[in-house]
């Protein structure tokens, strides 16, 4: 029986890095085989470490307790993709959630978790950040490349339109709240700056905003942090701050011993279930009580 690898948190530190900042994959692969011990042991943590595009939804796409579909809608800049999931013959008009995505941009992951809001009783439209560079490609390194050439007043304007568009959706009650994992959760503390209107945000181990900017937020937060990310960790002090100097609505959740990527079902290394279950459960309560 082969024995499975072990994975380190310096391993795990390394693929954030390569994957968040400077380390391109040739050093990330060099760094992950001084740290297994030998190639062939680094070939075999590398796919741990990554998001695995062979795991199965926890919601299947034809789930019969919903109705989804690709759609295109009118963005700030041009024609916006996405994926629009709603349960199947709602009692009443229903709250509505955008359904941010991490760097990869629009996968099936997202579309998952999509079709998991829309099973709490929400209308959740997952939108591909990348529809205006040509849409999110397969390679998630060529993904990760073209996040690096947005420009974030465009992106979050979008990010706006999306919000505007779900507001006015026949069937929906007009509220509005934005979840984002990581990339996307960076994207929903934009949001909140921007957007008077969002009822509410939620970001998982999300980028704070500039603390003079949190002035401006009027939507409640939700904010979940892994207690091992030390790189997005190092802002929640100032932006706490900011947020009790502007008195705002908010609940900070640091998850002890969980990683960046902790809610990611489909990264072995990196998901923590019971983290993901109890973020999950709040961040559910939270909708319902801001979104009805």
């Amino acid at each position: 029986m082969t024995e499975t690898p072990k994975i380190t948190q310096a391993m795990i530190d390394a693929y954030d890095e390569y994957t968040h900042l400077s380390l391109d994959r040739r050093k990330f692969m060099e760094r992950l085989t001084l740290l297994a011990g030998s190639g062939a042991a680094a070939a075999a943590i590398a796919p741990m470490l990554a998001a695995s595009h062979a795991q199965a939804a926890l919601v299947p796409a034809d789930d019969a307790r919903l109705t989804g579909a690709d759609i295109t809608y009118p963005g700030a800049g041009g024609e916006m993709k996405g994926y629009l999931v709603a349960p199947k013959n709602p009692a009443g008009p229903l709250g509505s959630v955008i359904v941010i995505h991490e760097n990869r941009g629009l996968n099936d992951h997202i579309r998952d978790v999509a079709r998991r809001v829309a099973l709490e009783g929400f209308v959740a439209l997952a939108p591909d950040f990348l529809s205006l560079s040509g849409g999110t490609p397969s390679d998630e390194d060529q993904a990760r490349q073209m996040f690096s050439t947005l420009d974030m007043g465009a992106t979050v304007a979008n990010g706006e339109a999306t919000r505007t568009f779900l507001s006015k959706r026949e069937g929906a009650n007009g509220k509005v709240g934005a979840i984002g994992f990581c990339w996307g959760g960076g994207l929903v503390n934009r949001l909140a700056v921007a957007s008077p209107d969002l009822n509410a945000g939620v970001a998982y181990y999300g980028a704070q905003p500039p603390a003079a900017d949190v002035a401006k937020i009027k939507a409640p937060l939700m904010l979940h942090y892994a207690g091992l990310d030390e790189r997005i960790n190092a802002g929640i002090d100032a932006y706490r701050k900011a947020l009790q100097a502007g008195g705002k609505t908010f609940e900070i959740f640091i998850y002890d011993g969980a990683n960046h990527a902790f809610n990611n079902d489909t990264s072995a290394a990196r998901y923590d279930k019971a983290a993901a279950d109890l973020a999950w459960s709040r961040t559910v309560a939270f909708f319902r009580k801001y979104l009805g």
